[in-house]
């Protein structure tokens, strides 16, 4: 097999943006990975050569290879090699537990796990929950690009070139239900996405993108980074974030474009070095994950760069709305409009009839972007469709064409840019012995946006500790999952016997984190 053997066919598969790429500027800098740089033509030919490996070893069309890994110039290989050969990627989230990390693998059957040395302890726990013929390897030179190992079974789909419509990737997303879901984007739902983004945010040949989110996001790879390696930009990866660091990465690199999510540049504001940071070389600062606060704004408003909002949803490849920087100030607190090439629509959330004009409603996103379905859920694709729309669960206000999100009709909330969905954060609470009854909701929080507040029913009026309620939310759920505050109560108050009363729980967790931002005790 020759490098055009895995490109020759579609001008919409993502593995030929890199051969393309690499063909025409092959010396340039795609990868600046903690100061170790990597051109288009070693990227290319790495991810071509490793495609190769995969095919000759048994993985092809209609396979799923996971990866546990932190953002890494090996892990981009990985991800190119994919989608060359034609088998779905599938990032798998290291901030996880063993176990909850183990429930995703098992999920996503991949054939292959591809493991970056860091994670290896948590990767191989996790992975005991998967069948014992399951095949792991290590990412790298000296790891998976050295030597495939064979696939354990037959090649999952037929052997001919990738098609825009062959999943490029799986990326796990929180629902309202206690199980992640895992969202599958196609090539050229890539494709679209990254197209629009073009349109509305262009990304050039002599762009330096920061690229700090992690990879088991679908931001990390479609706000920004792919774009760039399509247009023949550099790449600078970080692997944590660091707001001192960040700040001085940006002068030394020339970064000019980046992304984040709101507690991320609210933390750089509030950093020592935010006053005498040098930030002249950036000219696009795009946040999404959250509504920005407007004292996050006005700060960088008034170091010259005010924040581009965006909104989008992992089901979208997620760009769906944005306001471009240059109308923070006249429409503050808003999302703004919809990207190019997508269409959006206000319904009715009761009888999904669309609203016009002025208007609030559920938000419904329909263009080529929008995901291809659920992995192996039929029935939550169905739920999450009406005709050719997505509805996103979430109530949006429209004036003058400008969006602004209200609230969302789903009950996830975002703490620090992850989505949290308080079914999942309920059962894990729930398994503890003295636990009867348990809710968890997010309250606002000035740097993580929100974070989680539990109310607790104690079985039999138990003796049961705050702490030990914590302590035992940690040894299940990842960190970010973990509520902030415990509040045990006698009964949950609902609207009905089968239904939960939500929102006032939410108002009684704000006014909850607000006494203790204050330092009042309840």
């Amino acid at each position: 097999m020759t490098s055009l053997d895995v490109v020759e066919d579609d001008p919409h598969t993502i593995g030929r943006w890199l051969v393309d790429r690499a063909a025409r500027t092959p010396r340039r800098i795609a990868i600046d990975d903690r100061g170790v740089t990597i051109d288009y033509a070693a990227l290319s030919s790495r991810s071509v050569e490793l495609a190769r490996g995969l095919r000759v070893a048994g993985y092809g069309r209609g396979d799923r290879i996971a990866t546990v890994s932190g953002n890494s110039a090996d892990h981009i290989v990985a991800f190119f090699a994919c989608a060359l050969a034609g088998a779905a990627f599938v990032p798998l989230s290291w901030r996880l537990t063993a176990g909850e990390l183990g429930a995703l693998m098992q999920r996503a059957r991949p054939a292959l796990v591809l493991i970056e040395d860091d994670y290896d302890t948590l990767a191989r726990e996790a992975s005991r929950m998967l069948p014992a013929q399951t095949p792991l390897a290590t990412l790298g030179t000296t790891g998976v690009e050295s030597l495939v190992p064979p696939a354990s079974g037959p090649r999952a789909g037929e052997d001919h070139p990738v098609r825009d419509d062959d999943p490029l990737m799986v990326i796990f997303t929180s629902g309202s239900e206690a199980a992640p879901k895992g969202v599958v984007l196609t090539h050229a739902n890539c494709f679209w996405n990254n197209l629009s983004l073009s349109q509305a945010l262009p990304i050039h040949q002599d762009d330096v993108v920061l690229a700090m989110l992690p990879q088991f996001h679908i931001a990390a790879w479609n706000c920004q980074p792919l774009l760039a390696w399509w247009a023949g930009a550099t790449v600078v990866l970080e692997r944590s974030f660091q707001p001192a660091r960040v700040l001085q990465l940006i002068h030394d690199r020339g970064v000019t474009a980046m992304m984040g999510v709101p507690t991320q540049y609210a933390l750089l504001t509030a950093d020592r070095h935010w006053d005498a940071a040098d930030l002249s070389t950036l000219r696009i600062a795009l946040v999404g994950g959250a509504t920005t606060p407007a004292a996050v704004q006005r700060a960088w408003t008034e170091r010259g760069i005010p924040l581009t909002q965006g909104y989008g949803l992992t089901e979208a490849a997620p760009n769906v709305l944005h306001l471009p920087a240059a109308e923070s100030a006249a429409h503050p607190g808003t999302v703004g409009r919809p990207y190019p090439h997508v269409s959006v629509r206000l319904a009715d959330p009761e009888t999904g009839l669309p609203l016009d004009g002025d208007a609030t409603g559920e938000l419904w996103v329909r263009g080529p972007s929008v995901f291809a379905g659920y992995l192996d859920d039929v029935a939550a694709t169905d739920a999450a469709r009406r005709g050719e729309w997505l509805r996103t669960g979430d109530l949006v206000e429209r004036r003058d064409g400008v969006y602004r999100i209200v609230d969302r009709l789903k009950d996830i909330y975002i703490s620090g840019g992850e989505n949290v969905a308080p079914a999942e954060v309920e059962h894990a609470l729930s398994q503890h012995p003295l636990i009867s009854d348990v809710a968890v909701v997010g309250a606002p929080d000035d740097v993580w946006g929100e974070r989680g507040v539990a109310f607790v029913v104690p079985k039999n009026g138990a003796a049961l500790s705050v702490d030990e309620v914590i302590a035992h939310a940690r040894r299940q759920l990842a960190g970010y999952k973990v509520p902030i505050h415990v509040e045990f109560v006698e009964t949950l108050p609902r609207s009905t016997i089968e239904k939960l009363a939500r929102s006032r729980l939410r108002a009684r967790a704000a006014r909850l984190i607000e006494g203790m931002r204050d330092g009042v005790t309840h």
